[in-house]
């Protein structure tokens, strides 16, 4: 094995069901593959940049954007389906507010300058979609980052500014302007595109090759 890496960027937003899903699926891969070339960094994406700031009751969003009580059933079905496959809990019981994420992006990037980054991203999904928790309020987003060793009480300051809030927009629109329009989505070495929850198998088809590539690299 080569000691040379490869990025790997996750664009993704933390009320993204199939984010959830692709990340367990890539864990498990990369878990299998311990001696994988990847780095990895995770990047925002808004699933809803004009959600109001406080968000709206969870009902009201999926009812809106899915025609109705049925059609927002019909959409869920596969995503329970999926994530249970993937050893997943979604507890739609629980979860009663869809948020605006602009701020739990922020606490993404604040988590990646002190090497925290990963369990920033499993925290809020495992508040979001296990204990139902509303993560655009600021008093929660502190205790997350209480919780994977942060200090709440600076993290509430920079809730309360706009630190990195313009950063975070633009780094969102950037990636629908070069064509991004779903997540989650992979990017493999700076220009390799992976879209959606793939499966376990594709990412340790991904890594074999990618390993060889690099080997090959090295004995030339």
């Amino acid at each position: 094995m080569t000691d040379q890496t490869i990025t790997l960027d996750i664009l993704s937003d933390p009320i993204c069901p199939w984010c959830y899903i692709g990340k367990a699926n890539l864990d498990a891969a990369l878990a299998s593959v311990p001696d994988h070339p990847f780095v990895i960094q995770w990047h925002p994406f808004q699933l809803n940049p004009d959600m109001p700031a406080e968000g709206m009751g969870r009902r009201e969003y999926l009812e809106t954007k899915f025609g109705g009580k049925e059609g927002a059933t019909r959409a869920y079905a596969p995503v329970v389906e999926r994530a249970e496959a993937a050893g997943l809990t979604i507890n739609l019981e629980a979860m009663t507010r869809t948020p605006n994420t602009l701020d739990a992006h922020r606490l993404i990037h604040w988590a990646g300058v002190e090497q925290k980054q990963l369990a920033a991203v499993d925290a809020l999904f495992k508040a979001y979609f296990v204990d139902g928790r509303d993560i655009g309020d600021h008093e929660t987003l502190a205790d997350i980052a209480d919780g994977i060793g942060l200090d709440a009480s600076v993290v509430l300051r920079l809730l309360a500014s706009d630190a990195d809030r313009d950063d975070i927009i633009k780094r969102d629109t950037n990636s629908r302007e070069m064509g991004v329009n779903s997540v989650p989505t992979f990017i493999v070495a700076g220009k390799h595109a992976v879209p959606g929850a793939q499966p376990p198998e594709l990412w340790r088809k991904v890594i074999g090759e990618l390993t060889e590539q690099l080997k090959e690299a090295v004995d030339q």
